[in-house]
């Protein structure tokens, strides 16, 4: 199975930091947050990754390369051109690039979630999600977790199939709408995560992280 790291956000509200460092290279515990990524995908089984770039995407690539130096093989699906496609756009335009399952989980967070690299989806299912506690930022939660009635919010961690992009025309395109239908059809099921997971979306979170990830 290969996995997918998003990385091709403006990261606006990460600024004056992103101003010349594209968000999945701020450093977090003495690392970029893409190499903690691509270390835990390594750990877990994983050896072909596929990352979308786009704004300084090209840093990104120069940083990694081809990923022989973190014993991986990184391809790039490369957005720079025609600018993010969003989550779903990237994803169908790198969609020769991967598997027909295959995971795929946003730049922007840190977890100690743990990787399964022979995931299997039940029959008719599209999508799997895992889902966490809701934060402050999101207090009423995102998709119903399987066997209860409550939302929790989506951790931006997902194991999907090609069938759910088939068709689908190349452009900006949100996924949420897909994941939505998805769950109202009954073809995508959820798990709960109360581990360590954290979204790195202002200085102020990756400064709070790097805090806790240095005194460790």
């Amino acid at each position: 199975m290969k996995a997918m790291i998003l990385s091709a956000g403006l990261g606006t509200r990460m600024r004056p930091l992103t101003n010349h460092t594209p968000k999945p290279l701020l450093e977090v515990g003495g690392k970029p947050l893409i190499v903690w990524h691509i270390e835990r995908l390594r750990e877990a089984g994983f050896r072909d990754i596929v990352i979308n770039v786009a704004y300084l995407g090209y840093k990104i690539m120069d940083y990694l390369k081809d990923g022989v130096a973190y014993g991986v093989n990184i391809e790039y699906s490369d957005e720079q051109d025609e600018g993010a496609l969003e989550t779903a756009g990237g994803i169908i335009k790198a969609l020769p690039l991967l598997s027909d399952t295959f995971l795929v989980l946003n730049g922007d967070i840190w977890t100690d979630y743990l990787y399964d690299n022979s995931f299997k989806f039940s029959k008719d299912i599209l999508a799997h999600l895992v889902l966490i506690d809701n934060p402050e930022h999101n207090p009423t939660g995102d998709f119903i977790l399987d066997g209860s009635d409550k939302k929790y919010t989506f951790s931006g961690i997902g194991y999907y199939s090609k069938e759910l992009f088939r068709d689908l025309d190349y452009g900006k395109r949100a996924l949420a709408p897909l994941l939505f239908q998805a769950q109202k059809d009954n073809r995508l099921t959820t798990e709960y995560f109360n581990g360590e997971w954290y979204d790195i979306g202002t200085p102020e979170r990756l400064k709070i992280l790097d805090k806790k990830l240095l005194d460790r």
